[in-house]
């Protein structure tokens, strides 16, 4: 029989605090590429969720009502109607925000408490142009 080894594993990372949660920060790889930093929101992206999630049972027609969804999901109306915005947002910046666009902590205030009908104004809103997004 022979005598058992041991194996140590060692990956270099940072864990930084983001949102009052910790995220696991990448080093550079052996072929010179770096790794991909994501700097989502998760609490911004939670609620984008949940507010497509919303609209969809809206859209079903589960529910006649935001006062009849929020009854029946056991959550406040008021809360329900500004989630609920978060569905009018232009299909690129969710895709931004996505894929880990940062916007300032007040722009997403902003965002979540009153959200334009047209895009542009959301574009000027988050101070985020068109051109300047990832394709």
């Amino acid at each position: 029989m022979t005598a058992a080894t041991s194996i140590t594993v060692r990956v270099p990372l940072k864990i930084r605090r983001r949102s009052g949660r910790k995220t696991v920060v990448m080093p550079v790889r052996d072929d010179g590429e770096a790794a991909i930093l994501t700097r989502a929101d998760p609490a911004l992206i939670k609620a984008l969720a949940r507010a497509f999630r919303y609209q969809r049972l809206l859209d079903e027609g589960r529910y006649g009502s935001i006062t009849e969804m929020a009854a029946a999901e056991n959550i406040d109306r008021g809360y329900l109607g500004r989630i609920l915005r978060l569905a009018l947002v232009a299909p690129d910046l969710v895709e931004h925000l996505l894929g880990g666009g940062a916007i300032s902590q007040s722009a997403a205030s902003r965002l979540v408490e009153a959200v334009p009908a047209e895009w542009q104004q959301q574009h000027r809103m988050i101070g985020i142009s068109r051109a300047t997004q990832p394709a």
